[in-house]
């Protein structure tokens, strides 16, 4: 069995404390501006990425980041679980039923927010291929591509935000999250397709297995699983030392689940996620259990996730502003004009429409994992990978912000206008 060596151990030692240390410095200054905690982090990555770190101080880059690939490695492989481990938080937060609650309004979003991005996504670069960088190669699988990038969301990105904005656990944070799951899933399944057309398909399975296992799985889980769930857990907080068991044991099956959705072809965060509602849901799960894991995740391993989404790319070297500019638009407008509308469908007001939008508008580290998976496979360039990676931040950047600021105006709107309701 392989090891680090001993300066690789010191180099991702080095590495983290670094990230650590930075995530937390920027997320306090993001607080004191009145924006989320990932902010600040996602910024921190800039600050130690290529962008910055990189350009101007090259030689401390390269000892920190690329003197030793093992530590890089295993670096991408702590960043992995993070991400695991923050949607299995979320889960554990969610309330089932007031998402069950929500069920035609969170499927018109999700409709909506998903049919339009992509249409804006997929005709855009259909058309004006070459302005985003296609020369060669299948244009239906480049315009394919770019529709799902600009469909998918990112769930992690805008569970933090929810949760840093307080609105987590509220009709509207419920809405999103639902919306937004569903999305995703659909997204990486075509996504899916997409890879299979490259000879790439995830798990080596074929898409109808992965649909049909997804959907088995799912709702295995909230409702046997989550009945066996609930009778385990008294034997486990009975048995076991308390939290200890209770939370090894807990996270033991978030990866397991993480591990099955992997394995079938879809990103293991949804497994995390859902097994996270059917423990979340159980009685026996008590709301000080949930708050240890919840502080520990939160703290120590979810900034170092959002950090190394900024190691990336060097912004400078490969930075297009018409294509950066061309991307972001669609994106907006894709998002906030589909979930809006999708809303408005739904009987929500004007400024709550507006508010899933730009909710539903963070897209962060999905659209650069896609967008990694696509220019390792030569499907698109380096400055189309860096207009989607800038898009991803801004998009993160300016959810949470731009949700404030239309609940505010809905909030102004209850008190002057009495249509709005």
């Amino acid at each position: 069995m392989e090891k680090l060596t001993h300066n690789e151990v010191v180099i991702l030692l080095l590495q983290l404390a670094t990230m650590l240390v930075l995530a937390r410095v920027f997320a306090e200054i993001a607080r004191k501006f009145k924006q989320p905690a990932v902010v600040g982090e996602i910024l921190a990555g800039l600050l130690l990425g290529p962008t910055i770190l990189g350009t101007f101080f090259p030689d401390a880059f390269e000892f920190l980041f690329r003197s030793h690939p093992m530590s890089n490695i295993a670096l991408a492989g702590y960043s992995q679980v993070a991400v695991v481990l923050l949607l299995f938080i979320a889960g554990l937060e969610v309330d089932l039923n007031l998402v069950l609650s929500q069920g035609k309004r969170a499927l018109n979003i999700s409709f909506y927010g998903l049919v339009i991005p992509f249409a804006f996504g997929f005709t855009a670069p259909f058309f004006f291929a070459e302005f985003f960088g296609f020369s060669e190669g299948n244009k239906l699988l480049f315009s394919l591509f770019m529709g799902t990038a600009m469909a998918i969301s990112a769930l992690p990105v805008i569970v933090r935000t929810l949760m840093d904005l307080n609105l987590f656990k509220s009709r509207m944070g419920m809405m999103i999250v639902s919306a937004a799951m569903v999305d995703d899933i659909i997204g990486w399944m075509i996504f899916s397709i997409i890879l299979s057309f490259m000879g790439k398909e995830a798990g080596g399975i074929g898409i109808g297995y992965t649909i049909l296992l997804t959907v088995g799985f799912a709702a295995f889980m909230v409702t046997v699983g989550k009945s066996l769930i609930n009778r385990v857990l008294p034997w486990i907080n009975k048995h076991l030392a308390w939290p200890g068991g209770l939370i090894s044991l807990s996270l033991a099956a978030c990866f397991f689940a993480a591990a099955f959705t992997e394995f079938i072809g879809l990103h293991a965060i949804f497994g995390a996620f859902i097994i996270g509602i059917a423990i979340g849901d159980s009685e026996h799960m008590t709301e000080r259990a949930k708050e240890i894991i919840h502080q520990f995740v939160n703290n120590i391993f979810a900034p170092v996730f959002f950090v190394a989404i900024g190691l990336k790319v060097n912004f400078i070297a490969n930075f297009d502003p018409w294509l950066v500019l061309v991307v972001i638009l669609v994106a907006y407008a894709g998002k906030v004009i589909g979930c809006g509308f999708g809303a408005l469908q739904g009987k929500l007001d004007k400024y709550e429409a507006l508010a899933i939008g730009f909710g539903m508008n963070a897209r962060g580290a999905m659209e650069i994992i896609l967008g990694l998976i696509a220019l390792e496979n030569g499907l698109i360039t380096e400055k189309l990978f860096v207009a989607l990676v800038v898009m991803a931040l801004v998009t993160s950047m300016t959810s949470g912000p731009l949700m404030r600021w239309a609940m505010n105006k809905r909030k102004e709107g209850l008190e002057y206008d009495p249509f709005i309701k």
